[in-house]
């Protein structure tokens, strides 16, 4: 798992977002905001601070999800990391 959590951290770091980042907290999160949700595809808005929010876009299937990409934002703009890339 740790593995996970650094590939989100440094997907985060990499479109220059300089804030805090842990990508278990945003692992567990996400597992949280899905636990009982049905196949599909889902958006979930999670606020960091008074100014930057988080949009994570998530496809949930019967065993695992995926991650497709993750929007930060902020008074400065926006910033968008798409996992689903290589």
């Amino acid at each position: 798992m740790e593995a996970i959590y650094r590939i989100i951290e440094e997907k985060i770091a990499q479109s220059g977002y300089t804030g805090v980042v842990d990508g278990q907290e945003i692992y567990d999160e996400i597992c949280d905001e899905i636990e009982d949700k049905e196949n599909g595809s889902y958006i979930f808005m999670s606020k960091k601070e008074d100014d930057i929010f988080f949009e994570y876009k998530i496809d949930v299937m019967d065993d695992e999800f995926n991650l497709s990409y993750i929007d930060i934002n902020s008074p400065q703009g926006k910033l968008h990391i798409d996992f689903d890339a290589e």
